[in-house]
């Protein structure tokens, strides 16, 4: 069984912002598999599918983004699942807008959610697939501010289209293996 968590924050007011791209992948992803994520349970709402032959446990943990360890985490010891089973779908800001990246692993390149799941992991060994929001090109922006506007015209448009290519590279990870994986979809 492989946990794919996907990272954002509960409730309506965050829904449509950059930093909720991961609970949209997931979103995306559970209707191409025709399954629901409301079960709720170890501080996240998920639901369990096949992708291939594999069982794939669909998570959104709902603690906040900061805390997205302790989801994460709890799911993993729950379903006898080690980090190479995990594969965590989130934003960042230092990708152009849609624009993703797939790694075996890595630190958490300042994000506040893998902070705290590579904290609650005692590891950075586990996959993730980030997909680019952009920055605003204003000296001094803020970077919370940002992740948590609004999502409007156009932009709203790039994380849609991003959101469905994510859910196709998932299925790759998942059915053909990482590596097939970041070949064909670190280079679009």
């Amino acid at each position: 069984m492989k946990l794919i968590a996907g990272l954002g924050n509960p409730g309506r007011e965050y829904a449509a912002t950059r930093h909720n791209i991961g609970f949209m992948v997931i979103d995306r992803l559970a209707r191409r598999l025709g399954l629901a994520v409301e079960k709720k349970k170890f501080k996240a709402l998920f639901g369990q599918g096949q992708i291939s032959s594999e069982k794939v446990l669909l998570a959104k943990p709902q603690t906040y983004m900061n805390l997205s360890g302790e989801a994460v985490a709890a799911l993993l010891r729950w379903h006898k699942l080690g980090p190479a089973d995990l594969l965590v779908v989130y934003d960042d800001m230092d990708l152009p807008p849609g624009k993703l990246r797939i790694r075996a692993e890595g630190g958490s390149g300042g994000h506040k959610g893998m902070d705290s799941i590579i904290r609650a992991l005692g590891t950075e060994g586990f996959p993730r697939l980030r997909i680019g929001v952009g920055k605003p090109e204003v000296p001094g922006f803020d970077g919370a501010d940002f992740v948590l506007s609004r999502l409007t015209g156009e932009d709203a448009k790039t994380f849609e289209e991003s959101a469905d290519t994510a859910a196709e590279a998932i299925h790759c990870i998942v059915s053909e293996g990482l590596e097939k994986a970041m070949n064909e979809y670190n280079r679009k």
